[in-house]
């Protein structure tokens, strides 16, 4: 259990991340015509509207939580006086919230697709897969808030964030800081991880034009000149 315990958290995050980015540019760069989110908002678009709106809120809520939760070093929390304990509160209530309106979401994004003839006809395997994916783990994520309230002294909290910036920062023994954590956080961890390994295959490699966007609208003007 020690081996497998280092090979999913000290070595599989960077066989995930490096496939994250390597993959999606090599998709960019071959297959341009494949980078989209393939709608299907033209077969039923009441449903979508709702369903992806509400995904896309809990989701990138979650998102960017995640990221400032886990990469923000501890320090920084000290200096603005937030302890661990009130941290991970605000990583329970503001990380649920968002994860609730993301798996209502997701149900019915998955509801659509799978009830909808038209749409599950003309649906890739991989789309299904992907977003079942996506709502297995937002169910996930909320089934651990449960575990978190046992332990409001953010003991857990510590070790997750410890992990995080170890693996982010390339030092060794990421993984030891989970060797003890709840079975829930472990698989919630590793389908986080397993998202990231098969994104350039799907239809999220979309959201790397989401960042594209933000780089357009801080563009420079263009220059035109009379001949």
């Amino acid at each position: 259990m020690s081996a497998l315990n280092t090979f999913v958290f000290g070595i599989y995050p960077y066989i995930c991340l490096a496939v994250f980015f390597v993959a999606s540019l090599i998709r960019f760069d071959r297959d341009q015509y494949t980078w989209k989110s393939d709608s299907s908002q033209l077969l039923r678009q009441g449903s979508l509207r709702w369903g992806s709106n509400l995904f896309h809120i809990g989701v990138l809520g979650i998102f960017f939580g995640h990221i400032g939760g886990l990469l923000t070093p501890l320090e920084v929390w000290h200096v603005l006086g937030v302890s661990m304990a009130n941290k991970q509160l605000i990583a329970i209530y503001g990380g649920g919230a968002c994860g609730v309106i993301g798996l209502i979401g997701a149900l019915l994004l998955v509801q659509r697709r799978l009830a909808d003839e038209r749409i599950l006809r003309n649906s890739k395997p991989m789309d299904i897969f992907i977003i079942l994916l996506l709502a297995a783990q937002l169910a996930l994520g909320l089934l651990t808030i449960p575990v978190s309230l046992q332990h409001l002294d953010g003991g857990e909290m510590v070790k997750l964030v410890e992990w995080a910036q170890h693996i982010w920062t390339f030092r060794g023994g990421a993984a030891d800081f989970l060797s003890d954590i709840s079975i829930l956080f472990k698989l919630h961890l590793f389908i986080g991880l397993t998202i990231f390994l098969i994104f350039p295959f799907t239809r999220l490699v979309h959201i790397w034009s989401g960042f594209a966007v933000v780089n357009y609208l801080a563009r420079a003007s263009q220059l035109v000149r009379a001949r």
